[in-house]
């Protein structure tokens, strides 16, 4: 029994060892304030600039929370949406399915004033998360309590957004389907995510569809989309205008409201994913009771929530991914250590290793004491 009670203490010394010689490890998560300490003025500052940009051109707030959202659906919220294409592969940006996506310059203005700050601590990913959130907020929407500590990705590759996108022809079914899958997010998540097209705008290419070949009929409109905003729209797109931009929200189309939803119960959505809300009882339910509300408030807090919930997709964090110095490239590759940093770092480890060693040899022969 001694021996026994002997053999398990010196079990237990040794996992002790082991345990403090080895390095803790790395959890990936977010937190609020993640720079507080290295670069504590960074959401300052990010406010600061994007109240300069919307303040010069307030349309492009909507720009900016879309661009939010499609790096988050695709990939996770790690910046992949903003890099460029190279020679021996097509970005994210240059698939088909993003050709209308747009806010790229805003984040390169951004980002510029946080590396003058404060160079190489906050994210490309963090950034366009930053001005996603202060884009709400400008435009007499929520503040949302962000949490930070996203690290930025190096992959991006063209052929990951169609499956991570609803196909050509998705019901609202299937939406919700991919929502469900793919993000973890809920039929309500993908009701509110919605209604920020209660700000920015649309081409013409994206709605004609619905104006001029409903169901592939030429000259066809959707039935279901009120008849007198179908006249409004064709006088604002003619048939082949790819480059028109309309507004999403046309009676307040540069505040962040819950007026969207009004306009969805109407038949006014502009978008058929907008009509598609309609269609199932989840979303549908979620649109009257904010169709009919008399104010925006419960839409803010649900917003909020849902806007965290997809901040957190894909993260990268700590010591995976990069902090982009550019947000449209990668880093350059890091410069091989000299020979003389290799041999300090080599004499380091060995240091370290001989210490380590040292210790072991003499817990053992502690033990070997103990269990004679």
């Amino acid at each position: 029994m001694a021996a026994a009670a002997r053999a398990a203490a010196l079990l237990l010394l040794l996992m002790t060892i082991a345990t403090t010689m080895m390095p803790p490890p790395a959890e990936a998560h977010l937190e609020m304030g993640a720079y507080n300490k290295t670069c504590p003025q960074a959401e300052d500052i990010v406010l600061k600039e994007m109240t300069a940009i919307l303040g010069k051109s307030p349309d492009l707030a909507g720009p900016v929370l879309r661009l939010f959202s499609v790096d988050c659906l695709v990939g996770g919220c790690e910046g992949s949406i903003l890099l460029d294409s190279t020679p021996g592969n097509t970005a994210e940006k240059d698939s088909p399915l993003n050709q209308g996506v747009g806010g790229y310059q805003v984040v390169d203005a951004v980002k510029a004033k946080l590396e003058a700050a404060c160079p190489g601590v906050v994210s490309c990913a963090d950034t366009l998360a930053l001005a996603a959130r202060d884009s709400v907020r400008l435009t007499k929407g929520p503040f949302i309590p962000l949490p930070t500590g996203r690290r930025d990705g190096n992959r991006s590759v063209a052929a990951d957004v169609a499956p991570n996108s609803p196909p050509p022809g998705a019901t609202i079914a299937d939406i919700i389907a991919l929502f469900a899958t793919k993000f973890n997010l809920t039929a309500k998540d993908l009701a509110v995510l919605s209604g920020a097209h209660t700000i920015g705008r649309a081409r013409c290419s994206t709605v004609s569809p619905r104006l001029y070949n409903f169901g592939g009929r030429s000259g066809a409109s959707d039935p279901t989309l009120d008849a007198n905003y179908t006249a409004t729209l064709r006088g604002q797109c003619k048939p082949g205008d790819n480059a028109t931009l309309v507004y999403l929200d046309p009676p307040s189309p540069a505040t962040f409201d819950a007026d969207y939803y009004a306009l969805v119960a109407g038949n006014r959505g502009l978008l058929s994913t907008d009509a598609a809300l309609l269609l199932h009882p989840a979303t549908s339910a979620y649109v009257a009771v904010q169709a009919n509300a008399t104010s925006s408030d419960q839409f803010f807090a649900d917003f909020a929530a849902s806007f965290v919930a997809m901040s957190r997709l894909g993260v990268v964090t700590h010591h995976k991914g990069e902090i982009r110095q550019v947000c449209s490239k990668v880093n350059p590759p890091a410069a091989p250590a000299t020979t003389s940093a290799s041999a300090a770092a080599a004499r380091g480890y060995y240091q370290l290793t001989t210490t380590a060693g040292l210790a072991l040899i003499t817990t053992l022969a502690v033990a070997h004491h103990l269990l004679m």
